[in-house]
């Protein structure tokens, strides 16, 4: 697949696959918590927010219900007190994970260069 048959037809970068993935994995947070998400089976909330360091309580819950509405992450609530909500990748966010291996391979290459 390549951009190739979309040249010159484009008004939206986002009616492309490449624009599609692009709304998946863009902004500030989003890859970051799909990495963290790939490191643990299903992390809390709070130490979500621990391992990611510098994001608020407010951007962290909305890019969560984002990346659920998207398909990207499964939020699972056990019914007991207090309450427990652990966040996990969902299919169609693990099949991400080749382009996160592929990122890292370009850093890897580029780093320091």
């Amino acid at each position: 697949m390549s951009m190739k048959q979309y040249e010159g037809k484009i008004h939206l970068l986002t009616d492309t696959p490449y624009g599609y993935t692009l709304t998946m994995i863009g902004g500030k947070w989003r890859l970051v918590i799909l990495y963290w998400l790939v490191e643990h089976e299903g992390i809390r909330y709070n130490e979500l927010q621990r391992k990611i360091g510098t994001i608020t309580h407010r951007t962290l819950s909305a890019q969560l219900k984002e990346l659920e509405a998207d398909g990207l992450i499964i939020r699972k609530e056990y019914p007991q007190i207090p309450p427990k909500v652990e966040y996990s990748l969902s299919e169609k966010g693990r099949s991400l994970y080749p382009i996160m291996e592929a990122m890292c391979q370009w850093g890897e290459q580029h780093q320091g260069v």
